[in-house]
């Protein structure tokens, strides 16, 4: 089934919102908790490390002119939360932002027939918006709103 083309908004748009909340957190809104061991930070990075990993698949598919899945467990959260850490939080905001404005490009330009086979295995990997939705709702009520 060929992809909508309301996708493409609906990405570009919570590309927006990572953006819009990243600009305005302060240095104390970067200190507060997300959940039981999240950060703002680790939000942004979590978002950047699984857009990355999209683009990962986009590059396989295209290369093979098929559907190649790139094997990435769900454990790499937990195994990456320490590192994920480490980064700074406003340089992981500006990672979401970037990773995400070059996915959602990605995404709206890639070849019709293949982005379809991409999203017949996984459609979040196409809508990234439900992906990166849930985690800015989590990141704004833990925020207060902010």
């Amino acid at each position: 089934m060929p992809v909508e083309l309301d996708v493409h908004a609906a990405n570009r748009a919570a590309t927006d919102r990572i953006r819009s909340i990243a600009v305005g957190l302060t240095d104390a809104d970067l200190e507060r908790g997300v959940g039981e061991h999240w950060t703002p930070g680790v939000v942004f990075a979590h978002l950047a490390f699984w857009d990355r990993r999209v683009q990962l698949t986009l590059d396989a598919t295209e290369a093979a002119r098929k559907l190649v899945i790139v094997d990435v467990d769900i454990v790499v959260n937990d195994i990456s939360l320490p590192v994920w850490l480490l980064v700074p939080p406003r340089d992981a905001a500006a990672l979401a932002v970037e990773t995400a404005d070059a996915l959602d490009t990605r995404l709206a330009t890639f070849d019709p027939m293949l982005l379809e086979s991409v999203h017949d295995a996984m459609p979040r990997w196409v809508r990234r918006h439900l992906h990166r939705a849930e985690h800015l709702d989590e990141l704004e009520a833990a925020l207060g709103g902010a």
